[in-house]
């Protein structure tokens, strides 16, 4: 008996579900049944408006060509009455002097006859009928003005409703990713002449393959696009790869997208590493501000904590950056935090291989500031570029200004104006570190070293702040001064 009702339950749970369901798609027929006929009412009053903007337009061409036939038969007319009463006035007078000639040839009196004799010949020479043109001024052909239409009727005849526009297909082989900026280029698979402009979707992604039906990143939108390509300025490759496609639009519909596409945009990501932080280092994710009270309020904070004098563990300081789960661990421990006058903080990213660009911004009044990279052992109490374990360009604004490269305790003078924002182009397997004017891109030093483990890149600053743009690729600029050359005849062998 209990099987009997647990199974009459189950029946009555699959039937109350699949009433549910039929409730669920009636309700969606009648909303369906109801934008029908919103949505033919309003396709047929466009329709009616189409129509009708064209039965004005052919109005309007209709009067445009009446009128001109009216101006035209006007001006033919007053040229041709014109004439035709120049004429009969010259024949009127032509008539009264073949009248007087004759006249005069019948009279008797042969004294007069030499004088009226003179007088009609002169009346001849200035008659108008031998001053005047006896060719017409005008035709009365009209034919230039007489319409054909029947090419304009094939193709009323041929109107149809606007086809939905095909889906585009994205021209790879066309596409470039390239100095942080992607150019998509497609075409469509059949001419088309009513499509009135694009529209392009692109997310980012971490993954290679097809685009995931499910992603975290949203489609991003850019419409009005005219032509069959588009380029996107100004990216942040924070992210392994980007998915695109495209779909294209006429005046009354949108066509399918195109099938999406996977464009891979390798660059340089990293984060700072707040678990190496000197303790006067307020780090927040890529930005970083010399605070004079930072040691202090952790040790508070450790002792209100525990009641012991001792510092508090990096596991629990608030200063701690969490770990990308993808990033290689910076292999310190708490109590390898920079500390004592190295106000240093390291990335959480190795370089162990390839090309590889960042950017840092630091605030113009700091004391002291300080980029490069170093090796992944650099000491505890040890500063950049004092050591051979770290190489790096240094700025101070203490007592005097001065703009150096260092390493291995070494110091060279560089001449270029100190910018406020510098590049760093590490290429490891050649051993070039390169810093530019990160703004016009010039080259101020390069170090030419021998790297014998993975470097990470790494910052100083006492007094001051500054902001790390990562994501970036490396420039065609830099790549193009690499290649000719520059970084090796300005490298100083003094300091490598």
């Amino acid at each position: 008996m209990e099987d009997q009702r647990e199974a009459l339950r189950k029946i009555i749970t699959t039937l109350a579900v699949k009433n549910e369901e039929i409730q669920s798609f009636i309700y969606s027929l009648k909303q369906m049944l109801l934008n029908v006929e919103a949505n033919s009412t309003k396709v047929q009053e466009d329709l009616e408006a189409e129509f009708q903007s064209l039965f004005s337009l052919l109005e309007e061409l209709k009067e445009g060509m009446l009128m001109k036939i009216k101006q035209d038969r006007a001006s033919r007319t007053y040229e041709l009455q014109n004439q035709l009463a120049a004429c009969t006035r010259a024949l009127e007078s032509s008539e009264e002097l073949l009248e007087t000639a004759n006249q005069t040839l019948q009279a008797t009196d042969s004294n007069d006859f030499p004088q009226a004799a003179k007088q009609i010949k002169d009346g001849v020479t200035m008659a108008p009928a031998f001053r005047l043109s006896l060719k017409a001024k005008v035709s009365d052909n009209m034919s230039h003005l007489m319409v054909d239409f029947a090419q304009e009727r094939r193709m009323l005849q041929a109107l149809k409703f606007l086809p939905v526009p095909s889906a585009p297909v994205i021209d790879l082989a066309e596409s470039l990713v390239a100095d942080n900026c992607v150019t998509l280029v497609w075409r469509m698979p059949d001419e088309d002449s009513k499509i009135d402009h694009y529209v392009l979707e692109y997310r980012r992604t971490n993954f290679e393959g097809p685009p995931r039906l499910k992603e975290d990143q949203p489609w991003m939108v850019i419409e009005g696009i005219r032509q069959t390509e588009y380029t996107l300025t100004g990216l942040k490759f924070d992210m392994k790869y980007m998915n695109f496609r495209v779909k294209a639009c006429n005046k009354a519909v949108a066509g399918e997208f195109s099938e999406s596409v996977t464009l891979e945009t390798p660059a340089f990501m990293f984060r700072l590493d707040a678990s190496t932080s000197h303790q006067n280092l307020r780090v927040d994710d890529l930005s970083v501000e010399w605070d004079a009270m930072g040691g202090k309020v952790q040790d508070i904070k450790a002792r209100e904590k525990d009641g012991k004098g001792r510092t508090a563990s990096p596991v629990n300081s608030p200063a701690r950056g969490v770990p990308s789960p993808k990033r290689m661990p910076s292999g310190r421990g708490g109590r390898d935090r920079f500390t004592a006058e190295s106000y240093t903080v390291l990335g959480d990213t190795l370089i162990d291989g390839g090309e590889h660009y960042w950017e840092v911004r630091y605030e113009p009044d700091s004391k002291a500031f300080g980029v490069g990279v170093a090796y992944r052992s650099l000491g505890r109490f040890e500063q950049l570029g004092k050591t051979a374990a770290s190489w790096c360009l240094h700025v101070n604004n203490w007592l005097q200004v001065s703009f150096t490269a260092k390493h291995a305790n070494k110091a060279k003078v560089l001449e270029p104006p100190v910018p406020d924002c510098l590049g760093v182009h590490c290429d490891f397997h050649q051993g070039l570190l390169s810093f530019y004017n990160a703004r016009t891109k010039q080259l101020l030093h390069t170090f030419k070293a021998k790297f014998t483990q993975p470097v990470l890149p790494a910052f100083t600053v006492w007094c001051g702040s500054f902001q790390v743009t990562t994501g970036l690729q490396v420039p065609s600029s830099v790549r193009c001064l690499q290649k000719r050359g520059s970084a090796t005849s300005s490298s100083n062998t003094s300091l490598t």
